[in-house]
């Protein structure tokens, strides 16, 4: 049965699908990937629409129904692939919630910002009150910096789960985004495909039941 990945945030802008992209072009080179889009923005479809037209993209099997149906979804998938990434809607719907449910791990991206870190609460609450796993993920983040340190700071004060890997906040990301690929396959050797292997890696330490290929 397969690892279910849920990636989850209140905020606009934070980065879902562009880490849900990644993580599955990722992924897919070396197992059964499958994705659901559940945003209604349908940002996530649009790219698999663009890796589609790409004969040389590994492939990812690809959902975009909601409502009622995400329970169902969700089980179909795991049975058609390895690993089941779900990008979840910017809100605290029916949908969010079956999306949490359904995870082995919700993970919540957030920029070195209050403001992302705020909004983390309502899903942080969500995959308490579904009892299921969560963690933070620094994304589009500098290297080093006060305001880095200062929301490190906050959430270590929290006693919150932060992954110990982060994601830079790099142009490679978008580029490759556009070409319906992610930076592992665009730029293999660019730095951030080398922070992206650092999350999967770091994935695989909080996840010690079920091994990520």
């Amino acid at each position: 049965m397969a690892l279910v990945l849920t990636v989850a945030q209140q905020k606009g802008g934070a980065g879902k699908t562009m880490l849900v992209a990644n993580l599955a072009a990722a992924l897919a080179a070396a197992c059964r990937v499958a994705a659901l889009d559940i945003d209604p923005q349908k940002s996530l479809a649009r790219w698999m629409a663009l890796r589609a037209a790409r004969p040389d993209a590994a492939p990812i099997v690809f959902s975009d129904l909601s409502g009622w149906r995400v329970g169902a979804e969700v089980s179909r998938l795991k049975h058609a692939a390895d690993v089941v990434l779900i990008d979840s809607p910017p809100q605290i719907d029916t949908d969010a919630k079956l999306a949490v449910r359904s995870a082995d791990l919700v993970l919540i991206p957030i920029q070195p910002a209050l403001p992302d870190l705020w909004a983390a609460e309502g899903t942080l609450h969500l995959a308490a009150s579904e009892k299921r796993p969560v963690m933070l993920l620094m994304n589009r983040a500098p290297a080093a910096g006060r305001l880095r340190a200062r929301i490190e700071a906050e959430i270590a004060a929290r006693r919150l789960p932060l992954l110990g890997a982060a994601l830079g906040n790099r142009a490679g990301f978008a580029t490759a985004f556009a070409r319906g690929l992610g930076i592992a396959e665009a730029a293999p050797r660019s730095q951030g495909a080398e922070e992206l292997r650092a999350v999967l890696s770091a994935l695989r330490q909080v996840l010690p039941l079920r091994e990520i290929a």
